[in-house]
């Protein structure tokens, strides 16, 4: 059996892939174009994925191919409907980062609502020192004990960072679409409503047909002003050039670890935001502990461990 690992560094140099070898005959690629992409599967009866999107060309090429496993929580860069008319099989690793992802919205949180570079650099810069002023109030903040989060997604991720929120004092509410399945301990509101009442609203959903382009300029403007918005789920769920605009014009701020795109586009409208202290940006990374790494790695392996026990290899 032949495993084919597209992108390989993304799991990191401190994470043990070797787990995999014992499986069958592995081919490792750093990084995997999209132009690559379609050769290197060829020949494998296993692919292993992070972030490299297939298209369903490619995968017509890939003769051998039995099982597509995903080494992450989303399926959006596959065709899962394809996969399925060609009895390709195909396994995520859901909840691995569920504590990775929470630090992570949670850091992003703290910086944006306190402005801890801001009162670091005023320390370091020797303007404290210069000032004799024993404080500096310039960057207000507000408590989150009795402030209302909001939460769109609340799958494993959701609910983790719903009971950190709660663990502050957070007044903690999530968007319930009709008919959808409610949440206990929680207020499930209608978007508009949550949008209307959050002073923090997190993302922590994956990217489907109900949630692409959910948050537009229009539901943006339901913000109240000073409201923190952080994006830990997909890019294509919050419209990036209306979110470019509430930052500079509506004092709205936020936080983004997710992109439409993936590396950041270099004209990208958040690259011009004027008031830079309302965002922040990170490289898709709240997944990224150490520890969780590794488990999805791990769990990955299983999933083909698991694949190989059921007979989906049989005629290998």
């Amino acid at each position: 059996m032949v495993i084919t690992l597209l992108d390989a560094e993304s799991y990191g140099e401190d994470v043990d892939l070797s787990g995999f070898k014992d499986l069958g005959a592995v081919q490792y690629y750093p990084q995997t174009t999209p132009g690559e992409a379609g050769k290197r599967i060829e020949k494998a009866d296993v692919v292993v994925i992070n972030n490299v999107p297939l298209s369903n060309e490619q995968l017509e090429n890939a003769k051998e191919l039995k099982l597509i496993a995903i080494a992450a929580t989303g399926t959006d860069n596959i065709d899962l409907e394809y996969c399925r008319k060609k009895n390709i099989a195909v396994k995520n690793v859901p909840g691995y980062a569920a504590d990775s992802v929470a630090q992570h919205t949670f850091a992003m949180l703290f910086q944006l609502l306190e402005q801890i570079s801001y009162y670091d650099h005023y320390i370091k810069s020797g303007e404290w020192s210069r000032s004799g002023n024993p404080t500096n109030l310039s960057r207000v903040f507000f408590q989150l004990s009795g402030s209302r989060w909001g939460i769109i997604g609340m799958g494993s991720i959701g609910r983790r960072v719903a009971e950190l929120a709660a663990a502050f004092g957070c007044d903690v509410a999530y968007y319930k679409r009709e008919g959808g399945t409610s949440v206990p301990g929680y207020k499930g509101l209608s978007l508009d409503e949550l949008l209307e009442s959050s002073r923090i609203l997190s993302i922590h959903a994956p990217l489907t047909d109900s949630t692409r382009n959910l948050i537009s300029a229009q539901q943006l403007q339901l913000l109240q002003q000073g409201a923190i918005i952080l994006n830990l789920g997909r890019g294509g769920i919050l419209d990036e050039n209306a979110l470019a605009d509430a930052v500079d014009n509506h004092g709205i701020y936020a936080g983004l670890d997710v992109f439409s795109s993936e590396p950041l586009v270099p004209d990208s409208p958040l690259l011009r935001v004027k008031h830079k202290d309302r965002l922040l940006m990170t490289p898709h990374i709240g997944f990224a502990a150490q520890e969780a790494r590794q488990a999805v790695v791990d769990r990955t392996v299983e999933n083909i461990q698991n694949a190989l026990t059921s007979g989906l290899f049989h005629s290998s």
